[in-house]
């Protein structure tokens, strides 16, 4: 009876804690180790276009597929880690990439908030200052005027809440 739970427990163990189920299917792996492994890499920089959470390495979609597969045509004719890349980008776009370049339009992109924030604290501040330097203190004219005013309006009764 103890054996059987403890069987049991185990093979609900073994059943729920899975790592990563890698979707690459037998047939695209690659005889030679070192270019599987390069496919490897490269194939976890790229991102499924169906999944877009996934890279194309852990993907089942059909696409991910494809996109493994031309991975691995491009290093079998020789391609470099680096053209394998540029191939597919100039293919499906930058977005493929989990971890985009470094480009102009990406750092305008993320940038862009950052230069928002920091001139909408300039107008804050400077309209700060500007506010302080436009209110003056009274000269003794007008402190004089506001007394005469002040004692002849009636004072309010106190009242005690």
């Amino acid at each position: 009876m103890m054996r059987a739970g403890l069987l049991a427990s185990l093979m609900l163990v073994v059943a729920l804690w899975h790592g990563p189920a890698a979707a690459v299917q037998p047939g695209e792996a690659l005889a030679d180790p070192a270019l599987e492994a390069r496919a490897r890499t490269l194939s976890a920089e790229l991102r499924c276009m169906v999944c877009q959470n996934q890279s194309i390495d852990l993907s089942d979609a059909e696409l991910a597929h494809d996109l493994r597969v031309l991975v691995r045509e491009r290093l079998v004719a020789g391609d470099s880690d680096e053209e394998v890349l540029d191939y597919v980008v100039s293919r499906y776009g930058e977005f493929v990439l989990l971890k985009p370049r470094f480009s102009l339009r990406n750092a305008l992109l993320w940038g862009t908030p950052a230069l928002l924030l920091v001139a909408g604290a300039g107008v804050l501040i400077f309209s700060q200052r500007r506010r302080k330097s436009a209110t003056s203190t009274l000269t003794e004219e007008e402190k004089a005027d506001l007394d005469r005013i002040l004692a002849k309006t009636p004072k309010a009764p106190e009242t005690s809440l």
